[in-house]
């Protein structure tokens, strides 16, 4: 019972995490001017910061209908973390999302490694992107080991009723 307890924890706060990160999509340019101002101008991360904020500022002003594909980002992030209600609900039988979630923490590392490169992303900032794939990676593979577990426990005592 604890280790379900224990998976329910970190597939909700997985879940909790995806939707704010797709919450923070929505309002990026007020979230940019806010990170801008946190830095200090002149330094390498000041100066990248800003330079994403005018970029997207003037994005808006002329082209609005641009930020639309922020807000299809927040949506597909809020998606994915409904799925993630099946392994909530029975996580032996719904394992696979688990593992789902877990190629697709591994696969943010190449696809912001390359698309980064050919969008003029600097390297630096392309690990920071690394980063979140890695992170998701650290409670989904704590309940990927428990549900293991779990069906592990499950199968031995069927065949001991057997």
């Amino acid at each position: 019972m604890k280790k379900q307890r224990t998976i329910r924890g970190w597939i909700i706060f997985f879940m909790i995490m995806l939707f704010l990160s797709g919450l923070t999509a929505i309002p990026a340019e007020a979230g940019l001017g806010f990170l801008s101002s946190c830095f200090t101008p002149g330094t390498v991360t000041g100066e990248w910061i800003e330079k994403v904020y005018v970029g997207v500022t003037n994005t808006n002003n002329d082209y609005p209908f641009i930020a639309y594909g922020y807000d299809w980002l927040a949506f597909a992030h809020f998606v994915l973390a409904v799925l993630f209600i099946g392994p909530l609900k029975d996580p032996v039988r719904n394992k696979w999302i688990i593992e789902f979630g877990m190629i697709a923490c591994l696969l943010v590392i190449p696809f912001a490694l390359v698309a980064g490169h050919y969008r003029g992303i600097p390297l630096w900032w392309r690990f920071i992107d690394c980063s979140f794939g890695v992170i998701g990676l650290l409670p989904l593979g704590i309940c990927l080991k428990r549900i293991n577990q779990q069906e592990k426990s499950i199968d031995n005592k069927t065949a001991y009723e057997n």
